[in-house]
């Protein structure tokens, strides 16, 4: 079985969120997205904090799809430079762990 991956990215709208989760799935290179929000980030940019409202899309697919799902991520974000952050799944139901396998496999994106 091939590594599972989650991958994390925040945004700055829900509809945004949803369309990047939307155009993931669409291509199959995720097996499936969540959106959740809103969310407050704290962060440093530019030499000052900055606060501001965005939404997190949590992405499942295969590690080695990681640079596909990032590329499409780069295309659709609107930040100079996007949170993109990829965490193994350590344990998993067989199940879900072989269902995220075969919906991001070559054979069903075509």
């Amino acid at each position: 079985m091939s590594e599972i991956i989650e991958i994390h990215t925040t945004i700055d709208s829900r509809d945004a969120a949803q369309k990047l989760a939307e155009a993931v799935v669409s291509k199959r290179l995720a097996a499936c997205a969540q959106v959740s929000g809103p969310i407050m980030s704290i962060y440093w940019w530019q030499g000052k904090i900055e606060r501001d409202q965005e939404w997190l899309c949590v992405m499942k697919t295969r590690r080695e799809l990681y640079p596909a799902v990032e590329q499409a991520i780069r295309e659709a974000h609107p930040y100079d430079e996007p949170e993109i952050l990829a965490y193994p799944m350590i344990a998993g139901s067989n199940g879900y762990l072989a269902w995220v396998e075969r919906e991001t496999q070559e054979e069903t994106r075509a």
